[in-house]
C-alpha cells in the first residue's frame, strides 16, 4: 500500500490510495496528535474498505498542517484539483467524505465543494468560533490562530444523505445545536467522550461495519451496529416537544 502525493502546497497535502470501483472516499484529518507534525492519514483501512471488501476503493486523505477547520482560503483549490486528478484516472459514480472531530467539519464543508453523496462525521463540531461558541477551548490553540472565519458553522448537505456520530459526555453542545433537516440523522453515544468516540467503534468492530451499511444505504443495519455500540438517535434520546 503506497500513497501518491497528489498535491502539495502548504498548508494542504492530499495522498491517494488506487482502489478499484466507483466510489471515492475522501478522508480528511483531525488535528492529530503531534502539533510539530502536519496531521498524518487517518480512516485509511476505513475509508478503502481493506480487509472488509474483495475490491478495496479508491481514496483520498486530506490534511491541513494549520489546523484551520476548513477555513484556510487554500482548501478548495487543494480539494477541487486532487478531486479532478482522480477523475481523470477513473469513472466516479459516488463521493463519499469521512473524518473525525476537526476532520468531520471539513467532511461536511466538502459537501458544500463537490457533489457529495455520503457525510460520514465523527465528532463534529458545530462551531469553533470563539464568539458562537465561547465556552468551547478544547481547540483554542489552533482556532486562535484563524483570521478569517469563512465557515464559521458547519453546514448540512443539501443533498445525499449525512450521518454524524457524536460522543454524549462533552460534545451535546455541539450535537444538539445541529439543525436537524431531512437527508441528516445523528446518533449519540451518551456515555462516550469525544476522544472516546472512534477508538471505541474500532475496539467493538462496529467501526468498518457503520461506514459499509452508510455504502448500502442501509440504514436499519447502520442503526442496529450503532445501538450494539451505546449509541441512539438523537431524535430518540432528545425528541422535540409537540
Amino acid at each position: 500500500m503506497q500513497f501518491e502525493r497528489l498535491w502539495d502546497r502548504a498548508p494542504f497535502a492530499v495522498d491517494y490510495l488506487p482502489g478499484k470501483g466507483a466510489d471515492l472516499v475522501i478522508s480528511f484529518a483531525s488535528i492529530g496528535h503531534d502539533p510539530t507534525r502536519p496531521p498524518a492519514p487517518e480512516f485509511v483501512a476505513t475509508a478503502t474498505g481493506r480487509g472488509t471488501n474483495a475490491h478495496p476503493r479508491p481514496a483520498l486523505f486530506i490534511s491541513d498542517a494549520n489546523r484551520s477547520w476548513a477555513n484556510d482560503p487554500g482548501f478548495e483549490a487543494a480539494l477541487l484539483e486532487s478531486f479532478k486528478a482522480v477523475q481523470a484516472r477513473q469513472d466516479l459514480a459516488r463521493i463519499a467524505t469521512l473524518g473525525l472531530s476537526m476532520g468531520a467539519f471539513s467532511a461536511l464543508v466538502a459537501a458544500q465543494v463537490l457533489p457529495v453523496d455520503l457525510v460520514l462525521a465523527f465528532g463534529p463540531q458545530i462551531s469553533v468560533a470563539p464568539d458562537l461558541m465561547p465556552h468551547e477551548t478544547r481547540w483554542v490553540d489552533w482556532t486562535a490562530h484563524i483570521a478569517n472565519w469563512r465557515w464559521p458553522t458547519a453546514p448540512l448537505p443539501s443533498r445525499g444523505q449525512a450521518w454524524l456520530f457524536h460522543g454524549g459526555v462533552d460534545d451535546l453542545p455541539h450535537a444538539l445545536r445541529f439543525p436537524q433537516t431531512k437527508g441528516t440523522e445523528q446518533v449519540i453515544f451518551p456515555d462516550l467522550s469525544h476522544s472516546d468516540l472512534v477508538p471505541h467503534l474500532k475496539r467493538r468492530g462496529a467501526l468498518s461495519g457503520l461506514v459499509e451499511a452508510a455504502f448500502a444505504d442501509d440504514r436499519r443495519r447502520l442503526l442496529r451496529i450503532a445501538a450494539s455500540a451505546g449509541g441512539q438517535r438523537r431524535a430518540k434520546l432528545f425528541p422535540i416537544p409537540r
